[in-house]
């Protein structure tokens, strides 16, 4: 039952007025690796929508920085969920968010769907591969933390109900995931970037494990080819082994959020305040 401490704390909360605290129990405590690749997926299935690849393309990070840019926008989500977005270091990161997102002619309908991503993909991901899944308390949570940083960013229109946002990521998804050659470079860069985590020997098994978790709608969309079917069922066999240990271990005690190991930044928080990222890349979107 000790593995439960946290559940039981978060059901005593509630989502709209301690959606920040659930989130730090979530996100940082019970599902720090979960919510580490599940928002790595969610990054990658905006690269879907040509106008946001496009615009990346255009930026030339992808090409020139894209573990620098990676760094940077995990690190800066980080920060918001471990501090709170109205705390001073809250303030800070929004801030570089927003300095970087105003360079750039972003239209209103991709900052929103970028934002439902981090609300819904950490939630379908944990459904299948969690060591538990989010409960409803915590999926409305997290669609109230997001919902306010989105506002902090100047993003309009963000539906006022968990439903009709989700409603609106999945038709954004359905009309906008077609196939363009920026979907392709970008979607290559991060599947490199993906793979340059991993012994050079392991970097091909790693591309065709990465590529057979994307639904075939984003395949279409970057234009990749869909390997055997028999390498996507043994990765999702793996994640679901892993999760039965992870339901086994001991509960975490300690946040695991903006000191999870990054490349750009050693050490990070240490030494470092948020304004130090995004200095030359763009955040987003």
């Amino acid at each position: 039952m000790a593995r439960f401490a946290n559940l039981r704390r978060i059901t005593s909360l509630d989502p709209v007025t301690d959606h920040e605290e659930i989130m730090r129990i979530s996100a940082g405590l019970d599902f720090p690796w979960d919510y580490e690749k599940s928002l790595q997926m969610a990054l990658f299935s905006t690269y879907c929508v040509p106008t946001i690849s496009g615009l990346l393309e255009r930026t030339g990070e992808f090409e020139r920085r894209p573990q620098k840019r990676y760094d940077d926008t995990a690190v800066l989500m980080a920060e918001l969920v471990e501090h709170g977005y109205d705390s001073p270091r809250g303030r800070e990161a929004l801030r570089v968010v927003n300095r970087q997102h105003g360079r750039y002619d972003i239209s209103n309908d991709d900052m929103r769907y970028v934002l439902a991503t981090f609300i819904y993909n950490p939630i379908e991901w944990l459904s299948q591969y969690g060591w538990r899944p989010l409960t409803r308390t915590e999926q409305l949570a997290a669609f109230w933390f997001y919902r306010a940083v989105g506002m902090r960013m100047g993003i309009r229109d963000i539906p006022e109900s968990f439903t009709e946002f989700r409603e609106f990521k999945e038709a954004y998804e359905r009309s906008h995931f077609v196939f363009a050659p920026s979907n392709r470079r970008i979607g290559q860069y991060t599947l490199d970037l993906f793979c340059s985590w991993y012994p050079s020997i392991a970097r091909p098994v790693v591309s065709r494990a990465v590529v057979a978790m994307l639904s075939p709608h984003m395949v279409r969309a970057f234009g990749f080819t869909a390997p055997p079917a028999w390498v996507g069922t043994l990765g999702r066999l793996a994640l679901r082994a892993r999760a039965r240990v992870v339901r086994r271990m001991p509960v975490r005690r300690s946040l695991k959020l903006t000191n999870s190991r990054n490349r750009t930044y050693p050490g990070y928080p240490r030494g470092y305040r948020p304004s130090d990222l995004g200095a030359i890349s763009s955040t987003a979107p």
